[in-house]
């Protein structure tokens, strides 16, 4: 299994972690507010099980191999070589935290290649320490939310000399920008998510600063402010930092890079006004200053700023363009003499693409699917017209902003479907069409022209379906809408908007859920998970399809749900392309679950890859696959 995880950068809010932790003594301290950030660079891994040892072999940037280093996994070896501090010592508190907690054997990790600078303020250990948590996260099934996985590499990481802030393990969230709140222990995280990619560059200033020393002078001026410096401190890390931030945070989910770069200039500012006082000899910084003023960059920038702790270390630079970033590297490098790194914020791909399979022969509704398809059976809409449900799902999708929708089909249905959505009606007919069906019919050729079919030729299960779309989809995520159900929302934004906008805002592959008694629990996918946003947004730690009650009780109960329900696949999905991969492994071993290849253990699996969260749907899901269901939506679907 191949792992990356980035170092991490602090774009907004430095020293507001360790501020914010003093609420703890002190209530009337603000809380602290940090927008973090992983980098483009960082640490690549491929890592596998061993049975009783941990094994680290590990790369430098400058493409050394050292290694590899072995340790049984006993906690007290552990423990002992954590304790002795470098590089290796950090696998080790995290290897000895995972041992005392969870039952595991070996791990190897074979860190090929390591491009993020060491020692620059860019979380380096913070990224070998997430990357071991979550190596033994993914090869033993911990089912550990990046939370957890965060909070593992911290003990791991303070169980060496270190003593890191919690700021330093927001790597574990990626390339994202993410919002961190410190208030006394604890700590909150919310993912950001930008419209359109920005640029900024990170140049190391080559220059001295004790790092120790300003860390101690500002933490002097905690937990109760004795002087009018020790006040305006806890004045920039609390309120002028808050509002700082959640300006900041408007911008850069709006991709205003112009607003972002002048709130970094303010920040600066600000941090040069309130804290340079304390530490004058550190904060003074006259390299950093000597950058950040330097005239040849101007034209290329929007804003710029310290990072980290401030002082004479690191500076970050918002770029106007892909060509203003090439251009201020070849500056700081060329001009100044400066090594220099690009960090690119991507906006999220964007969900263009749907897919309905609709290949199923609908062995319960049978002898009428003899006749047509039960993806064609007809239900009155609110709007009083009586429509396919396979144009029910279309109309869902495309009103969503889907562009282009993929309708999975057997070959000899091929032609009812293309007649349905690409061919005209008779002149005659059309004419005897009142004008509001007239209109519609126009409409719906209309629509024809961003439907597609893929050929199942051989219908052997669910993820099969899906794998046939691998080249129509390619590299994107793509919206999963069953052919035998129809969705209608409880309010005015659709359930597939509700699913897209939930990915927008979290950038992982995401589930629709819905409550379900247990008695029905043996004809659905169920999941169980953390919440991330209570009682809607759940960060899932496993998927089971149609499980037993017995297991169910078990392993899949729900903070917070009611007793004798559980959360159960709504019949709406949002997967990342991966999901291909993983299913193109099971084809091609012929991994089958009763008899078929089936999607639920992709989904788990990607979930272990990638992360998976379920979206509490707030609406309703009507299946016309089975004979009484069929009845139900045709008396209920059209109701206010």
């Amino acid at each position: 299994m191949k792992l990356f995880v980035p170092g991490r950068i602090c774009l907004l809010g430095e020293h507001s972690d360790w501020a914010g932790g003093y609420r703890r003594i002190n209530a009337e301290i603000e809380k602290g507010y940090a927008i973090i950030c992983g980098t483009n660079q960082g640490i690549y891994a491929e890592v596998e099980p061993h049975p009783n040892k941990l094994v680290l072999t590990s790369t430098t940037p400058e493409g050394e191999v050292v290694g590899p280093y072995e340790i049984d996994m006993n906690p007290q070896a552990l423990l002992e070589e954590a304790q002795r501090g470098g590089f290796w010592s950090y696998v080790a508190g995290v290897a000895y935290q995972v041992l005392i907690n969870y039952h595991v054997r070996g791990l190897v990790i074979n860190n090929y290649k390591t491009d993020l600078p060491i020692k620059k303020g860019l979380s380096s250990s913070a990224a070998i320490c997430v990357l071991t948590a979550r190596a033994f996260n993914r090869i033993y099934d911990l089912k550990l939310t990046i939370r957890g996985e965060m909070e593992l590499a911290y003990q791991g990481e303070i169980t060496t000399p270190s003593r890191c802030g919690r700021m330093d393990q927001g790597c574990a969230f990626g390339n994202r920008p993410v919002l961190m709140t410190f208030d006394g222990d604890r700590l909150e995280t919310k993912e950001l998510r930008v419209e359109k990619d920005m640029y900024f560059v990170l140049v190391d200033l080559l220059s001295q600063k004790d790092t120790l020393e300003i860390l101690n002078r500002l933490n002097r001026c905690y937990p109760f402010a004795e002087n009018e410096m020790e006040r305006n401190v806890q004045q920039l890390l609390g309120p002028i930092n808050k509002e700082i931030i959640h300006r900041a945070i408007d911008a850069l989910q709006r991709s205003d890079a112009e607003t972002l770069g002048k709130i970094m200039v303010e920040a600066q500012s600000y941090f040069d006004r309130y804290a340079m006082p304390v530490c004058p000899e550190e904060l003074t910084a006259p390299m950093l200053h000597r950058v950040l003023e330097y005239e040849p960059l101007k034209p290329h920038i929007y804003g710029c700023k310290g990072v980290g702790s401030q002082g004479d270390g690191t500076a970050q630079f918002l770029c106007k363009s892909a060509e203003d970033q090439e251009k201020v590297v070849q500056i700081l490098e060329q001009e100044l003499g400066l090594p220099a790194i690009k960090l690119t914020l991507h906006a999220g791909p964007k969900v263009r693409k749907a897919v309905i399979p609709a290949a199923g022969f609908g062995t319960r509704l049978f002898p009428a699917t003899k006749a047509t398809k039960k993806e064609l059976f007809p239900v009155i809409d609110r709007d009083g017209i009586a429509k396919p449900a396979i144009l029910l799902i279309v109309e869902e999708a495309l009103d969503a902003g889907i562009e282009e929708v993929y309708i999975i089909v057997q070959r000899g249905d091929l032609d009812d479907f293309r007649n349905f959505f690409n061919s005209q009606i008779s002149i005659e007919n059309f004419n005897k069409l009142p004008p509001h069906f007239q209109e519609y019919s126009r409409r719906l050729l209309q629509m024809g022209q961003h439907v597609h079919f893929v050929v199942q030729d051989n219908q052997e299960g669910f993820g099969h379906a899906v794998y046939m779309t691998r080249e129509v989809i390619g590299d994107e995520p793509f919206l999963l809408m069953l052919g035998d159900h129809i969705y209608r929302s409880n309010t005015p934004v659709s359930c597939a908007r509700q699913m897209i906008e939930a990915y927008n805002q979290y950038g992982v592959s995401i589930v629709g859920l819905k409550r379900t008694p247990e008695a029905d629990i043996s004809s659905f996918g169920v999941v169980n998970g953390v919440w991330l946003e209570e009682d809607r947004v759940l960060n899932i730690t496993e998927f089971a399809e149609k499980p037993t009650l017995d297991y169910a009780r078990v392993n899949l109960r729900t903070p917070r749900i009611p007793e004798g329900e559980y959360l159960t696949v709504f019949g709406q999905y949002i997967i990342k392309p991966e999901i291909f991969d993983i299913l193109e492994t099971s084809i091609r071993n012929n991994l089958r679950e009763r008899g078929e290849f089936q999607l639920t253990p992709a989904l788990d699996r990607l979930r272990q890859m990638d992360g998976f969260h379920g979206l509490m749907i707030d609406g309703r899901r009507f299946d016309i696959g089975i004979p009484e269901h069929y009845l139900q939506t045709l008396q209920e679907f059209a109701r206010p």
